[in-house]
């Protein structure tokens, strides 16, 4: 895995569970379905996809990088992924979910691919 390859599966990853923290609360979450409320069922599966995608992308990060350099490499992709969450659910909530998923399909087929 090279170094950019593994900062794209990042960056997606961490895009991924900041929008999906993000969508786990009511305000977002009625930006996307405009429903005023959701069943708290959904708002711990989001807010355990997005925990498990933040966690399962410093992996790649780490692995490439090494501990300490990967360790705040993955810091840095996980702001990158909260401003892309903030600006993406800001300007429009549904297209964002659907680059959300078009990213992280993306990066899981490149991580099966190579």
């Amino acid at each position: 895995m090279t170094e950019l390859h593994a900062g794209l599966v990042v960056l997606a990853l961490a895009w991924g569970g900041m929008t999906a923290l993000a969508f786990a609360m009511d305000r977002h979450h009625e930006q996307l379905t405009g429903k005023r409320s959701m069943a708290s069922s959904r708002a711990i599966s989001l807010r355990g996809a997005g925990a498990f995608m933040l966690l399962l992308s410093a992996v790649p990060s780490i692995l490439v990088w090494g501990s300490t350099v990967g360790f705040v490499a993955w810091l840095g992709f996980v702001s990158a992924g909260a401003l892309l969450a903030v600006a993406g659910i800001g300007a429009n909530a549904r297209w964002t979910l659907r680059g959300v998923l078009l990213a992280l399909l993306a990066s899981v087929v490149s991580l099966v691919w190579f």
